[in-house]
């Protein structure tokens, strides 16, 4: 495979990858809206992350995954989602 088709490639994959995010944080922010459970806007901010972070990887260098920055923002929206999964289980029962 040549150079800019890896780079075309790269781009699709990170396409797909922040449409899936994209439709995770909707359906968790719809989900949210409709039973104000906290959880739910942990994970749509999780997945807004995520899907601002394939954005700024294909911005800055298609076809690379490696860069710091990129592992920063992806473990701020893991340690999101498990914030959230703690504060969920903390919270008391209704």
């Amino acid at each position: 495979m040549t150079l800019p088709d890896a780079r075309a490639l790269a781009s699709a994959v990170s396409g797909a990858l922040l449409m899936g995010y994209a439709v995770a944080a909707l359906f968790f922010a719809r989900f949210w809206r409709r039973t104000q459970v906290a959880l739910f806007a942990w994970f749509a901010v999780a997945f807004v992350l995520l899907a601002v972070q394939r954005v700024m990887l294909v911005v800055a260098e298609p076809g690379r995954d490696d860069l710091p920055w990129g592992y920063l923002v992806r473990l701020l929206a893991f340690a999101l989602l498990l914030a959230g999964i703690v504060a969920q289980n903390r919270a008391p029962r209704r």
